[in-house]
């Protein structure tokens, strides 16, 4: 395999793997560990090219950062992608290449699951490294992480509704779901069964199918998600979809969603708010993924009893980020940013089963 390291300022470690015998071309970005060792999912995406895919795992990567920094999961910041078709492309040894990536960095980066991955193309990628987490229950981890990141989802919009309507009643309220995925549709479950009504759209007809059938969606065109009328906007595709041309469409109260990086550009959260538009900074209301997986380095192990409290927290989290943002007179997303700058500022206050960058396994 050629492995070539990136230098880019912020970052601590980026590496870029290619091994044509297994078609792999991947990228590995280490944004921190000040706080612990960097967790963060793989990715696998029809990637255009190098750069683009670069972009990609440079955002995601900070964004995990950020991401533990405010769940306070004792970890750092990292992201990996796979650039290739996740439906067509996959072969166990471009995971076992992957995971030798992965390897090199000596455990300065754990993986995890991600767009386009599975719980399954992780045990492949664990037969070339031990820095995988989310592996199976019978394999000693905490499985998909997906179910937690839709129940911290729901809990996020929870306060958002509360915040907005003033109760956290979801019945006759409508949210617009870009995307209905691994993450969504959970999400999407729990929404309706508290008598909300759902509008959806994603580019596979796979999950517009199940949309249909297991949510009663309302399905619209892709591009038509942005004009609906709805008293929520949730954004559970891939990231940069909150624009200059997206932004002026919402007809919506609230933008809260399970994708990573919603706004373009920073100062898209104030696109938003001065259009009255309540904004859940995205690494903190999907951060339910993260949080139980990262529960998996806990004294005596990973229980799913001891998460379940932790990814409820998102909740109090938010209302958190809210009342900061009014008390400093901010959006949001800088009241999230304060909040996750000052942890990272304070640092580490333990590491437990720390060696040499990353955690005993």
């Amino acid at each position: 395999m050629e492995i070539r390291e990136i230098k880019e300022d912020g970052y601590e470690r980026i590496v870029v793997g290619i091994d044509k015998d297994a078609g792999l071309h991947g990228i590995v970005a280490v944004h921190s560990t000040r706080l612990g060792p960097a967790l963060g999912g793989l990715r696998m995406w029809p990637y255009k090219n190098e750069a683009e895919a670069l972009y990609d795992v440079k955002r995601l990567s900070r964004g995990m950062t950020y991401k533990s920094a405010v769940a306070q999961t004792g970890l750092g910041g990292g992201k990996s992608v796979i650039i290739g078709d996740s439906r067509t492309q996959k072969t166990p040894k471009l995971f076992q290449a992957m995971g030798r990536l992965i390897d090199s960095l000596n455990g300065l980066y754990i993986t995890a699951e991600d767009v386009g991955t599975s719980v399954e193309d992780l045990e492949k990628v664990a037969q070339s490294t031990k820095w995988v987490s989310g592996l199976s229950r019978e394999a000693g981890g905490s499985g998909n992480p997906s179910p937690y990141t839709a129940r911290g989802t729901f809990v996020g919009l929870k306060a958002c509704i509360e915040e907005v309507f003033g109760s956290a009643d979801f019945r006759g309220k409508t949210f617009a779901m870009q995307g209905v995925g691994a993450v969504a549709l959970p999400l999407g479950k729990m929404l309706t069964q508290q008598g909300a009504k759902i509008v959806a759209c994603d580019i596979n007809p796979d999950n517009v199918a199940r949309a249909k059938r297991e949510l009663n969606a309302t399905i619209v065109e892709p591009d038509a998600i942005f004009d609906v009328t709805c008293d929520a906007f949730v954004p559970c595709a891939l990231g940069a979809i909150l624009n200059d041309q997206t932004i002026p469409r919402l007809k919506t109260r609230i933008v809260g969603g399970c994708a990573n990086n919603q706004l373009a550009e920073p100062r898209h959260a104030d696109a938003l708010q001065s259009l009255g538009i309540l904004y859940a900074p995205d690494y903190v209301i999907n951060a339910g993924g993260i949080i139980n997986v990262s529960c998996e380095f806990d004294a005596g192990g990973y229980r799913e009893e001891n998460a379940i409290p932790k990814v409820d927290n998102i909740y109090r989290a938010l209302k958190e980020i809210f009342a900061t943002a009014k008390t400093d007179r901010v959006t949001t997303a800088v009241a999230a940013d304060r909040v996750a700058e000052r942890r990272l500022a304070e640092g580490p206050k333990s590491r437990a089963r720390s060696m040499q960058g990353g955690v005993e396994r």
